[in-house]
């Protein structure tokens, strides 16, 4: 069937994320694949390819389609990978790292959240993610290590249980620091040790739990 948000979703590859720098060829067609209208609200579905972030309820958001690019490009996957994702939200990031990975796991504290992107993820026939609930801050241990890391919420500092869960050659995405500025910083696991680089300031809604922020903090 046509998609008559098709449109949309080619000017936002053009005009947010290619002409932003994001070059992987991978990554901009799973954004052209991935109906992000899917994964707003329905008063907020003539908005779901603006530039900028949406809310999607519990005081949480979708994030800026150019941000979700650039972290996803961040993660270097090549499509056999094992992902974890913390911080589930709507399932929009998940449905993008499920077309470029084997398999997605994705923690989300906020039950309902957690049941709305399973449902919604899948409809899409997304087989190869699993939404689980709970505390992503410690990460889900179950299935590690993992090939790459994606954290959508800030925290305080890099949570040491997510560095010990990824694989050697593992890459870690997350947003640190304070609550209304912070940094996007990549890790990576290598055999002499854990490389570090900060990409860019970000803002995002704060990471809570046993290695974020507490429950009461703002």
């Amino acid at each position: 069937m046509d998609d008559p948000f098709a449109p949309q979703r080619e000017e936002m590859l053009r005009e947010q994320i290619q002409r932003r720098g994001i070059r992987s060829a991978r990554v901009c067609d799973a954004l052209r694949r991935t109906p992000r209208h899917e994964f707003v609200s329905p008063e907020h579905r003539a908005q779901a390819y603006a530039d900028g972030p949406l809310p999607i309820g519990h005081g949480q958001t979708i994030s800026q389609p150019y941000i979700v690019a650039l972290m996803t490009q961040l993660l270097s996957l090549e499509g056999d990978e094992t992902v974890l994702e913390i911080g589930t939200g709507s399932g929009y990031q998940a449905a993008v790292l499920a077309l470029l990975a084997r398999q997605v796991y994705t923690v989300e504290r906020i039950s309902a959240l957690a049941q709305e992107a399973a449902a919604r993820l899948q409809r899409l026939g997304l087989t190869n993610v699993r939404v689980i609930e709970g505390d992503g801050s410690i990460g889900l241990p179950a299935y590690a290590p993992y090939d790459a890391v994606l954290v959508t919420a800030g925290a305080p500092q890099v949570p040491a249980q997510l560095l010990e869960q990824l694989a050697l050659g593992g890459r870690l995405v997350l947003p640190v620091g304070p609550r209304h500025a912070q940094t996007l910083e990549r890790w990576e696991k290598t055999p002499s040790g854990l490389e570090h680089e900060a990409v860019l300031p970000v803002a995002f809604v704060p990471l809570r739990g046993e290695e974020g922020w507490a429950e009461n903090a703002f």
